[in-house]
């Protein structure tokens, strides 16, 4: 189990908002040692006491982490996180779980690039590494082509869309809490278009949690108060969860991670 340090941080109890959900299962309140919203010091230790004791004695909580990948990879490179964009997923997941949990997939929702061969290559390259490491899913949607037009000087040139990956991500989401799949899902997103899947998850199970991780960069007040906890994801815990420079695959072939998609080597001083 990685370490803490290289976690979320405290998951954040959304606790400004009516709570659906069962307190007695709230780790970003009571496992954190934050009281529930109408309690005594008192209640609330004893109840501590109580969660610790049914943690230890039960089955580890499944966890389904969804990532959403181009708000993820957007992120990386407006925090400067550039060279960390050959990332393994399922690590920097694991790296989000709390100790009593179980992380049982990693579902990735990305559409391929359109009209450039060179981010096609490299994008195609990753998905392949990707799915080398095992433990994780990847649900395509697309990009959509559009003409946009300046106003001031007529100019007109086309631009690329995507589309889906809300959608694909909510359909996946409602599926999976139907399946009885997991008891706490993962949403790595800073998608404001979430928020109505999440709250429908929450109302119609209220035994099972939501928990938002925002990317570097990304942020939706909306979607954290809908949720049942949030943080956002540490620089940190991005590097420390590369893919291996080179992927070998089934078939014997190495996937290199594209230049400058990993930091560059570091060489010891000289004496």
């Amino acid at each position: 189990m990685p370490s803490s340090g290289m976690a979320l941080g405290p998951r954040t109890a959304v606790t400004d908002r009516p709570q659906t959900h069962s307190p007695g299962r709230s780790r970003g309140c009571l496992a954190r040692g934050y009281s529930p919203r109408g309690g005594s010091a008192a209640d609330d230790t004893s109840t501590r006491h109580r969660v610790k004791y049914i943690f230890s004695s039960v089955a580890a909580s499944r966890v389904i982490a969804y990532i959403d990948g181009f708000n993820l990879y957007h992120g990386l490179r407006d925090a400067g996180l550039k060279d960390s964009r050959w990332l393994d997923l399922h690590g920097m997941c694991m790296s989000l779980l709390q100790p009593d949990e179980q992380l049982e997939l990693v579902r990735y929702f990305t559409s391929w690039v359109k009209d450039n061969p060179v981010k096609s290559a490299r994008q195609a390259v990753y998905v392949d590494a990707l799915r080398e490491r095992g433990g994780i899913e990847i649900d395509f949607g697309h990009f959509l082509s559009n003409t946009a037009q300046c106003f001031r000087c007529g100019n007109v040139w086309k631009k690329n869309e995507e589309k889906k990956t809300d959608v694909n991500i909510a359909v996946r989401l409602l599926e999976d809490v139907s399946d009885n799949r997991f008891d706490t899902a993962i949403v790595v997103s800073g998608d404001s278009d979430l928020v109505p899947p999440v709250e429908s998850v929450l109302r119609r199970f209220p035994h099972k949690r939501v928990v938002v991780a925002f990317p570097p960069r990304r942020r939706s007040s909306q979607l954290a108060q809908a949720a049942s906890a949030a943080d956002s994801i540490y620089p940190q815990t991005i590097r420390a969860n590369h893919l291996p420079d080179s992927v070998r695959t089934a078939g014997g072939v190495d996937l290199h991670a594209p230049g400058g998609w990993l930091p560059p080597p570091q060489t010891a001083p000289l004496p």
